[in-house]
């Protein structure tokens, strides 16, 4: 399919598939673009997509950016899944290891230049990754943030070249949790602990009562965004 036909399928299918499930978008999604793969983070959306396309395609690739920075909790919870569904999450590693990352950069690059140490650990990878894919799946929300009031369940990555689907674009944060306690699913205990959103242990902490679910995210600076999604 040339990138002409892509665009054809997609513009006729963003308005068909806003009205559908998350699954009957993800069923289209396998079986259009069998060359497809899931961007997992472990977080509370991501865990209840794994859940539905284990139930959907459990072959297709899930891939997860591991930036030598997360919290324990998350790679128990990666190690959790992986028991439970009878997968194994593919892996992404950053080219600089933290201690090239230091040599070359400066200590505690998130401090200093939080963009670039996203770019190494994150953009990177993700585009290593994708350039072996034609399509790929995301667990972002409208309601996520501003950056992501316009997804589309479908739209075409000009970012990285490639479809993008976002099955539960519509949801809100009480449907994925409904999802996550209806079906018993496996997620970061950090969410317990005043953590709506989960990235790095060094940029990512407790967000206050009030505060946007996403103030635990480089705080202290303008970034809202690792540079992932446009």
């Amino acid at each position: 399919m040339n990138l002409l036909e892509k665009e054809a399928l997609i513009a006729e299918q963003a308005v068909k598939l806003e009205s559908a499930s998350p699954e009957e978008i993800l069923k289209f999604a396998v079986e259009t673009f069998p060359n497809i793969t899931f961007a997992c983070s472990f977080g509370a959306e991501d865990v209840v997509l794994v859940d539905m396309l284990h139930k959907v395609s459990p072959k297709t690739d899930v891939f997860y950016l591991d930036t030598d920075f997360h919290f324990k909790e998350t790679y128990e919870t990666r190690d959790r899944m992986e028991e439970r569904y009878g997968i194994k999450f593919v892996q992404v590693k950053p080219v600089l290891t933290p201690d090239e990352q230091a040599a070359q950069h400066g200590e505690e690059l998130w401090k200093s230049d939080p963009n670039a140490c996203c770019n190494i650990r994150k953009v990177e990878p993700l585009t290593r990754i994708l350039s072996q894919y034609e399509a790929w799946i995301t667990g972002i929300r409208r309601d996520q943030a501003p950056t992501r009031a316009n997804a589309k369940k479908i739209e075409y990555d000009t970012k990285f070249g490639l479809v993008k689907f976002n099955p539960i674009a519509h949801w809100t944060s009480d449907d994925v949790w409904d999802y996550i306690r209806n079906n018993e699913i496996i997620y970061n205990p950090l969410h317990d602990r005043n953590f709506p959103s989960i990235g790095c242990e060094q940029c990512t902490r407790q967000v206050a009562p009030g505060e946007d679910p996403r103030a635990g995210r480089w705080s202290g600076n303008d970034k809202t965004e690792c540079g992932l999604h446009k």
